[in-house]
């Protein structure tokens, strides 16, 4: 018998027959009526159970999963393929002309209703039970699931999320590392994925066959928990203070932080005078404020493009939150108060300490008016094709000014503007490229950003010119005032040539509309170097 290969009842996929047994998904997650009433805006979770045999584990994992789900306040709902009656087989041209029996119509119901999606199943032979493979054929059909436009396809399910508990008997590590998580990666990616449902995590329990009764109670305990989860059930006061943290963490995207102030640091550095520590804290503040309030109206005003965005990744697509059940828009709303009270009592407390507080007023309000019009009407620049001229602006010379002017100097030095506008040629490259997952789904969001006003080739052509002007720029900051050296150009030319290369083997390619993961990765750590190659020789 192979490992994870479909065994008989009697092979360790059940839970114990000893030690207290918890009650199968049939019983707990039945279609009945909850203990309680839940609020009218609660999570609406459906629990698909893919194991093809009543009273497994996967069983028992299932009712624990909804047991915990709806006692933290959900509404569950839940699908079970063994007690389903239905062909599994596509025998019609397409799944959308094969009428659906009534336990699928039942089932595809509930998937349209439902926010989030929590799929428990065994792994067999690296992947799911044919059963539930043929659920998936028949339910996801095209016209419900997604669509196909001039060659593309276009998930409908959006923005539903969906999380993935699978048993399995191979060893975790290898099952990812070695095997390359199969099963795993093809629900998750090319089929959910697909179909605009975003996988937010996949949990696993191995190995049943060589488990005892106190390791799979463990199992039960830890499925009851991860339904807890999906809601605000009952924490105690570190725990849940700890959850509030994560959830805002995840929400500001505090990666794209450190660059700006990196580059804030530099305006600062470049005055010769001694460092106004006061003006330098208060400016920051001020700076990584209005940074939060602007990322969170990114993901408010850009909802509808990043909701059908197939091609999300962590530098593309926004930041989520709203899409996988984490905050309300309300909560957004309130967040990006908070923020901009922030940033307001910082700049007040600012221009009592600067000697240049009208300058710092101007450079602050011109920041704020850029950085909010990203997507606030009625500037919305990213939607008129300006998104990613602005972006470099506020990281390149808008926030190294500020951090320069706070410290009281002159609008009218040279040696600011020079390092700023390079850091705004570096930026350019990185910006426009994440306008290219992104395509489809700005055109369905009717965001008219540079790369849809473009098409996506005229973009990475356009973002090769500015990477290369960009390696030029870093040449003559060699020479130039600015303290840089020889070692920005050591490094910045020859990643810019590997960039170059890259973006010409994806146009030789068809420049295909996809992830393009290595190619942003690069590009975000060559405008690392135009900040902390300076940073280092300045300090």
């Amino acid at each position: 018998m192979s490992l994870d290969a479909p065994a008989p009842e009697t092979r360790a996929d059940a839970p114990a027959a000893t030690g207290p047994e918890p009650r199968p998904a049939a019983e707990v997650a039945g279609y009945g009526t909850p203990v309680f009433s839940p609020a009218p805006d609660a999570p609406r979770l459906l629990v698909i159970l893919g194991h093809p045999r009543p009273g497994s584990l996967c069983s028992a994992l299932a009712g624990a999963y909804v047991e915990g789900a709806r006692e933290a306040g959900c509404v569950v709902e839940v699908v079970d393929l063994a007690t389903m009656t239905f062909d599994a087989d596509v025998t019609a041209s397409s799944p959308a002309h094969q009428p659906l029996e009534p336990d699928l119509e039942r089932a595809r119901d509930l998937v349209d209703w439902a926010q989030h999606l929590v799929f428990v199943f065994p792994n067999w032979w690296g992947t799911m039970p044919a059963r539930l493979k043929g659920f998936l054929d028949r339910v996801l059909y095209p016209g419900f699931a997604f669509r196909e436009e001039g060659g593309h396809y276009y998930g409908m399910l959006a923005p539903r999320t969906a999380e993935l508990l699978i048993t399995m008997d191979v060893p975790p590590a290898v099952y990812r590392w070695i095997q390359g998580a199969p099963g795993a990666k093809s629900l998750s990616r090319a089929t959910l994925g697909l179909c605009g449902i975003t996988t937010v995590a996949v949990n696993t329990f191995a190995a049943p066959s060589h488990s005892d009764q106190p390791t799979r109670e463990g199992w039960i305990r830890e499925a009851h928990a991860l339904g807890a989860s999906r809601a605000d059930g009952p924490r105690g006061p570190v725990q849940g203070q700890l959850h509030a943290v994560g959830r805002w963490l995840k929400a500001v995207r505090p990666q794209f932080y450190p660059m700006s102030a990196l580059a804030y640091t530099l305006g600062a550095l470049l005055m010769p005078a001694p460092l106004n520590l006061w003006a330098f804290f208060l400016g920051l503040v001020a700076m990584v404020a209005l940074k939060v309030a602007t990322v969170l109206t990114n993901d408010l005003h850009d909802y509808e493009s990043d909701a059908r965005n197939r091609f999300w990744s962590p530098f593309n697509g926004g930041g989520r939150s709203l899409h996988e059940g984490g905050f309300s828009r309300a909560e957004m709303w309130r967040g990006t108060g908070v923020a901009l009270g922030v940033s307001a009592a910082a700049t007040a407390a600012l221009l009592l300490v600067t000697p240049a507080p009208l300058v710092v007023l101007a450079v602050l309000m011109v920041l704020a008016v850029l950085a909010l019009g990203y997507t606030i009407p009625p500037l919305k620049l990213s939607h008129r094709g300006l998104g990613e001229l602005d972006v470099a602006l506020t990281h390149g010379p808008g926030v190294l000014l500020l951090g320069y002017v706070a410290q009281g100097g002159a609008l009218s030095a040279g040696q600011p503007w020079l390092l700023a506008g390079v850091i705004a040629l570096a930026v350019l490259p990185a910006i426009i490229l994440s306008g290219v997952p992104d395509y489809s789904a700005d055109i369905e969001g009717d965001k008219s950003t540079l790369v849809v006003k473009l098409g996506i080739v005229p973009s990475v052509r356009l973002a090769m010119v500015f990477l290369a002007l960009s390696a030029i720029g870093a040449l003559v900051l060699a020479f130039s005032p600015v303290p840089v050296g020889l070692a920005l150009p050591l490094i910045a030319l020859p990643h810019a040539a590997l960039l170059l290369w890259l973006m010409r083997r994806y146009l030789d390619e068809g420049a295909p509309e996809r992830r393009i993961d290595l190619l942003m990765g690069l590009g975000l750590l060559y405008i690392a170097w135009f900040v902390i190659v300076p940073f280092i020789a300045m300090i």
